[in-house]
C-alpha cells in the first residue's frame, strides 16, 4: 500500500468524485439508479441521524481512490448494535494496493469505537477478486440471501 494513502470520513467537498466512484461500483453490479437516489444517499452519508449511513473514502495524491458505506443497526441476537458494510469500492488503478483492506479496517475500527461486536457484508458470488481479500480478513458464512418476490 502506498504510504500516502489516507482513510478519512466522507465530506461535502467529495461529492463529484464520490458520485463517479459510486456509479462505477453500481455498474460492476449491473445497476443504475436515478439521480434522486444519488442526492438522497449522499445527504444521508453526511447526515447525523443514527439510522443513516456513514462513509469513508480513501485518498491518495489528492484523488479519491476508494469508498465504503456502512451503518449500525440493532440485532435481535445481540444487545449491542452491529455494523453492516454495504458498499466497498476501489478504483481499478488502486486495486491490489491495500485500499480495500484499509477501508474495511477503518470500518472495523469504527465498529470497535462504537462498541459493535460484529461487522458483516455481502458480495456476489462472481466477485472473485474481492473475495480473495474477504477470505483473508473475514469469515465466509453459510447464509443465503433472499429478497421479497
Amino acid at each position: 500500500m502506498a504510504n500516502d494513502l489516507k482513510i478519512r470520513p466522507l465530506t461535502a467537498a467529495d461529492k463529484a468524485q464520490w458520485a463517479d466512484m459510486w456509479r462505477d461500483y453500481l455498474a460492476f453490479y449491473e445497476t443504475t439508479l436515478p439521480d434522486a437516489i444519488y442526492e438522497t444517499t449522499f445527504e444521508r452519508l453526511l447526515g447525523d441521524d443514527p439510522q443513516d449511513f456513514s462513509g469513508f473514502v480513501a485518498e491518495q495524491d489528492g484523488k479519491l481512490v476508494g469508498l465504503t458505506h456502512f451503518l449500525f443497526h440493532r440485532h435481535g441476537w445481540k444487545v449491542e448494535n452491529v455494523c453492516y458494510l454495504q458498499d466497498l469500492f476501489a478504483r481499478p488503478e488502486a486495486r491490489g494496493t491495500g485500499v480495500g483492506r484499509a477501508l474495511i479496517q477503518a470500518v472495523y475500527d469504527e465498529a470497535d469505537r462504537q462498541g459493535a461486536p460484529s461487522v458483516y457484508w455481502l458480495t456476489q458470488e462472481f466477485n472473485h477478486t474481492a473475495r480473495l481479500l474477504y477470505d483473508r480478513i473475514g469469515t465466509l458464512t453459510p447464509f443465503i440471501k433472499y429478497n421479497r418476490a
